[in-house]
């Protein structure tokens, strides 16, 4: 079976569709991709390690609750987007639990900038074939150290160049490895050679709290939320629920064709790139281009993540402290996440900050729902609150 072959034409497919003039110019499209490219990012690449060695053969079904959870949260942002979007549409509190997420959210930023530049220097290093830890921080701390330092110093606006074609990139490489998993999936399906690694079902307690401390791999939908100046609320909302959908269709696609190549024999130093070493066996092309897209998405969502903390700041200090401080701020918090947790760690941590966030959209959504009498949506709204403050309780970090 030619998967090298399948892989480099089904990817070269995909960018030729992705990269078209009319796709590239279409507000539909760049208004989905915004936060599509956010969700289907780096936990793309963790997420099938992760979830199999966490709940075993069940782990469709965990990624499947995840989307399930997001698309909750989500439709809450949505309806703060209809509702709540202008400040004449909110009453005092509502308006201080907005600037109380806005500054929660920026935290949830720090956080994702180690966690990406983490994931950035481990993929960086596999073209060495390294994998050690303390080499991984020292290279991370030193992105994220050029980042916030080009950000105080000059603006991100001198970084924003290396966003371009990111996007492209990396969905262009998701949709050939889903097809080569298909294809190689189906040949050997119709030669009676599928042989599927049997795994045990993994169900307990711990194996919830750890599925609850992977939110973050499914975050990213709540962008559509700040680009108001770009697209109006009924663009925004119809292309958040499209990104999710197309998000939620892709992860669990995954996860069933993964299932195949899971070994669960990665351990300790390299297991958040674990990915790289199970899928070899579809052939030499699959490691450079899943590090090219590694290191595409990790960069590009750190930048846009830092740049999302600064302006944040911003923006709830009143231009007390301007964006530039905050960008170091922002290195600082993530450069001190990257020496006293391991990546793992950080994914919970990130899953709590970005869960906080959603806990507290929740509560608007739900007030604002109950305030135009719209009990049902209220009630709803109002579990999705009460579920993200069970999930900063209760999460713990998972390891492969």
């Amino acid at each position: 079976m030619p998967a090298n072959f399948i892989l480099i034409a089904a990817s070269l497919a995909f960018a030729g569709f992705l990269f078209r003039p009319s796709m590239l110019t279409s507000r539909f499209w760049r208004a989905t991709v915004t936060p599509l490219a956010s969700i289907v990012g780096s936990g793309f690449l963790i997420a099938g390690p992760i979830l199999y060695a966490s709940v075993g053969s069940v782990a469709w079904i965990a990624m499947a609750a995840l989307c399930i959870i997001s698309y909750l949260f989500g439709s809450a942002v949505r309806e703060n987007i209809l509702h709540l979007e202008q400040a004449d549409d909110r009453t005092p509190m509502q308006s201080l639990v907005n600037e109380i997420g806005d500054i929660v959210l920026a935290g949830a930023y720090f956080i994702s900038v180690a966690y990406y530049l983490n994931l950035f220097a481990a993929f960086g290093l596999r073209l060495f074939d390294t994998v050690d830890p303390t080499l991984v921080r020292i290279v991370s701390t030193a992105a994220i150290a050029a980042i916030g330092g080009i950000g105080a110093f000059g603006g991100l606006k001198a970084l924003e160049s290396l966003e371009v074609g990111t996007v492209g990139l990396k969905l262009s490489v998701i949709g050939g490895l889903l097809t080569t998993l298909t294809v190689v999936t189906l040949f050997a399906w119709t030669h009676a050679d599928l042989n599927l690694p049997q795994l045990p079902v993994k169900s307990g307690w711990d194996e919830i709290r750890t599925v609850l401390g992977l939110v973050v791999l499914v975050q990213g939908f709540e962008t559509s939320r700040y680009l108001g100046s770009k697209y109006n609320p009924e663009m925004r909302i119809r292309t958040m629920r499209r990104a999710q959908w197309i998000a939620a269709a892709i992860y669990v696609s995954f996860i069933l064709l993964f299932r195949r190549y899971f070994t669960g024999a990665i351990e300790g130093a390299g297991a958040e790139t674990a990915i790289i070493d199970m899928l070899a066996p579809l052939g030499i092309a699959v490691a450079p281009l899943l590090i090219a897209a590694a290191l595409a998405s990790q960069s590009s969502a750190a930048i846009a993540d830092m740049n999302g903390a600064g302006g944040l700041i911003a923006e709830a200090s009143r231009r007390k402290i301007p964006v530039k401080p905050a960008y170091l701020v922002t290195a600082l918090v993530a450069i001190a996440m990257t020496w006293v947790f391991n990546i793992f760690e950080i994914i919970t941590w990130a899953s709590r900050a970005f869960v906080a966030y959603y806990a507290l959209q929740s509560f608007l959504a739900a007030s604002a729902a109950l305030r135009r009498g719209a009990w049902l949506r209220g009630a709803l709204y109002a579990g999705a609150c009460v579920l993200a403050i069970a999930i900063i309780a209760i999460a713990k970090p998972a390891s492969v």
